[in-house]
């Protein structure tokens, strides 16, 4: 059995429908820990009492929409993430009650893609620099409490500013490393991707505080702006 993610815990709330499939078992297989209620009200009182990393809600296992469900959880508890799973043809609503929603018939495998954008990092696997925490194999990026998945090529260009804190980098060396070739005949595409980065973890990234451009030179991943603006944050300033 697979302990990678051994400490993710997961709420299910399913139902015993014998004609639909079911998730815990095979989740378990893959070493979440998995805790399962059979309805909406089970669910509430589990999360008056304990924090999962994530919510999946087979409502096609109950013979409900589970918008009911999703709504009361989002409600009450509007950071956590909600995965939903529903029959093919059933009832259509707003998504915003839901994080994903996922109609039968899909893989495991699909269900699992799914869900690792939702799941901590492990920052024992993880590159850290302040309150940046970056799970390269994974490509997820997270900042204090919030978490973005990045694209293979913006998690090597991120990371070769990590690897170097607070230095230059000079845009031909990060071109040759994030592209792994000896042609830098034209670096704009560098600056997009700069661009694509700062939108995805920056608070205004047209004001960047953790990228910062050092002209005619390269890009510098400023530590202090992070450690400050970290410290910021904490105080609620």
């Amino acid at each position: 059995m697979s302990v990678k993610y051994s400490k993710f815990n997961i709420l299910l709330i399913e139902g015993k429908r014998a004609d639909k499939p079911t998730f815990g078992f095979g989740l378990v297989r893959k070493g979440f820990q998995v805790d399962t209620v059979a309805n909406g009200s089970a669910a509430l009182d589990y999360l008056s009492a304990n924090t999962p990393h994530l919510v999946l809600v087979n409502a096609a296992s109950m013979r409900t929409s589970g918008k009911r469900i999703c709504q009361s959880i989002r409600k009450q508890y509007p950071n956590l993430p909600v995965v939903l799973v529903v029959e093919a043809g059933g009832e259509v609503f707003d998504t915003l009650d839901a994080d994903v929603v996922l109609t039968l018939p899909f893989t495991l495998q699909k269900l699992l893609n799914r869900l690792r954008p939702y799941l901590p990092v492990e920052d024992k696997d993880a590159l850290k620099v302040g309150p940046l925490t970056l799970d390269v194999e994974q490509r997820r990026l997270k900042i204090d409490d919030r978490q973005v998945s990045l694209t293979p090529r913006l998690v090597i260009l991120l990371k070769s500013l990590m690897d170097h804190p607070g230095e230059v980098v000079g845009r031909e060396d990060l071109f040759r490393t994030v592209w792994e070739t000896a042609y830098i005949g034209d670096t704009r595409t560098l600056d997009v991707h700069v661009s694509w980065l700062r939108q995805a973890m920056e608070d205004d990234p047209r004001h960047p505080q953790y990228i910062k451009t050092v002209r005619g030179v390269g890009y510098r991943l400023d530590v202090d702006s992070i450690t400050n603006n970290h410290k910021n944050k904490k105080s609620g300033s």
